[in-house]
């Protein structure tokens, strides 16, 4: 197993926990589909996918998905409140053009919405930016800056303060430290590699 596949499956199975048997959830920015996969295959959810790249929507497919290619936010908007129990948002946040929005739907469609997250303020992406001047590249971003989609990146006090300045309820959370395996306890801001966050209104 890839170290960037072990941490795929840290993720998926800490939402898997979080995740109601046979539930309804919407995946936004599902990717290829593993996360979808995945719940269905552990937790007989029913679900949708969607994403704007076509070749993700392809592999969904492939998978005997449910999906949608588009926009997330329009797509969001053709279903009442409340439509699903569970709205997901892995590895996304980051590249929204409009968090608030897209945020802001995800908890009028859905009765609770996970967030997950690379959090920029951890320390060692603090130290590599200092020192390199470059991007930063380590355990936690993997990527060139040429091999990666354009970002936002956002750190677990930026993610905790727009809760609170948006009045969202933070309703568990889990801090992982850069091996994304290992629970953080202590000063996740500056030791997390990546954030896990259950949200209600």
């Amino acid at each position: 197993m890839t170290a960037l596949v072990e941490k795929r499956t840290v993720d998926m199975q800490i939402i898997g926990e979080w995740v109601e048997p046979r539930s309804k959830v919407l995946d936004l920015g599902c990717g290829r589909g593993a996360l979808l996969e995945y719940l269905t295959q552990t937790k007989d959810v029913r679900g949708v996918g969607v994403d704007m790249d076509f070749s993700r929507i392809t592999a969904c497919v492939a998978r005997g998905l449910s999906v949608y290619q588009g926009d997330m936010t329009a797509f969001m908007r053709q279903f009442p409140d409340g439509e699903f129990d569970r709205v997901i948002c892995s590895r996304t946040v980051q590249e929204l053009d409009d968090p608030t929005t897209v945020i802001g739907e995800a908890l009028r469609v859905g009765r609770a919405l996970t967030v997950g997250f690379v959090n920029h303020g951890f320390w060692k992406n603090r130290v590599d930016g200092l020192v390199r001047g470059r991007k930063v590249r380590n355990e936690v971003y993997t990527t060139e800056w040429f091999e990666s989609r354009p970002a936002n990146p956002v750190t677990i006090a930026d993610f905790e303060h727009f809760c609170a300045a948006k009045d969202l309820r933070i309703t568990r959370c889990v801090y992982l430290r850069g091996d994304w395996k290992t629970r953080c306890w202590v000063r996740p801001n500056l030791f997390a590699g990546y954030a896990l966050y259950d949200l209600a209104r």
